[in-house]
């Protein structure tokens, strides 16, 4: 037996999807006819009800994926592929606090809500006031408006608030504002990003480079389903490719000059060489070891040299949603 309140995910026998938050009062219409809320509500999830025509629908408890792709729109949304990535990397879970610049229709605002739970807050800036209210509406729709802090303003004015566990901006020029991050977040706070094009990942890493970021990542996730038929199995003829580019970097709070002095590698005292005859005097050129394929470039043509790595292999092998 459900209780009033609680989503409800109703699918058709093709397939067709409804959410809705359980009113035993109210009724559902479908193109396969209507159905009574409290016949669902009786059922409960994992199984069937059956319109005033007949037709079975199933009843199930939607899952965060079903959320996010149940969202109304009036913008772009980042995909179920892309956040599951980003809320481990951000590390997003019970009682943190996050901050988000970009809010659009509240797609990744919702999986941030959920994970952070009752014990944690997320607070998202968005500048456009239409966006600000649709994200309202859909994080009421699906009862995690409690756990969120809007805010409609621009945060070329910087942050209003301080302390975040993690940041998250999908804005059109992230780089204009790394200087505020230092503000808002704690010492050690992963920061993402996203962005679609190279040129836009190329000027924000020059920004990165500029600031107190270290544990650069950058990376794209891509998604090819297979028809799950078992005497036919291969891809789908259509696969979700590119939809964005991920970048993630820390925040690592520059060391004061005191502690910048106390973690400072001692020098070593240097004694002349003795020999029988007494001490020798520094020779007026020191034998100087093989230098670094980067060293030898940097003096013989004024250039700064760059180590070539041996590719890292990947952890799996694949990228899973």
């Amino acid at each position: 037996m459900l209780n009033s309140g609680d989503l409800v995910l109703l699918i058709s026998p093709k397939g067709k999807r409804y959410l809705h938050k359980l009113d035993p009062q109210a009724e559902v219409h479908t193109h396969d006819g209507r159905i009574l809320m409290s016949e669902v509500a009786e059922a409960g999830y994992g199984r069937r009800v059956r319109t005033h025509l007949g037709r079975p629908y199933l009843v199930l408890r939607p899952t965060v994926h079903d959320l996010i792709k149940n969202v109304k729109r009036s913008t772009q949304i980042m995909y179920p592929k892309e956040i599951g990535y980003l809320l481990l990397k951000l590390g997003v879970g019970p009682g943190m606090t996050v901050i988000e610049s970009g809010t659009g229709s509240g797609g990744l605002t919702t999986a941030l809500a959920w994970y952070v739970g009752d014990t944690g807050k997320v607070i998202t800036y968005e500048r456009r006031e239409e966006f600000y209210r649709l994200a309202r509406k859909n994080l009421e729709r699906v009862g995690l408006a409690h756990r969120v802090e809007q805010v409609n303003q621009d945060i070329s004015e910087g942050f209003r608030h301080n302390g975040a566990h993690a940041l998250f901006l999908d804005v059109r020029t992230p780089w204009d504002y790394l200087e505020s991050i230092p503000s808002a977040v704690i010492p050690g706070a992963m920061c993402g990003f996203l962005l679609p094009t190279v040129n836009q990942v190329s000027d924000l890493l020059r920004g990165l480079e500029r600031g107190p970021f270290q544990d650069v990542e950058v990376l794209e996730i891509l998604v090819r389903r297979y028809k799950p038929v078992a005497d036919r199995l291969r891809p789908e003829d259509r696969m979700v490719a590119h939809t964005g580019f991920l970048v993630f970097a820390r925040y690592i709070e520059a060391d004061s000059p005191k502690d910048a002095l106390e973690t400072a590698a001692p020098q070593t005292e240097q004694h002349p060489a003795e020999t029988d005859g007494g001490t020798l005097e520094a020779a007026s050129e020191q034998a100087v070891p093989n230098p670094e394929p980067g060293e030898r470039m940097q003096a013989e043509f004024g250039v700064p040299g760059q180590h070539t790595a041996a590719p890292e292999a990947d952890d799996d092998g694949s990228d899973a949603q």
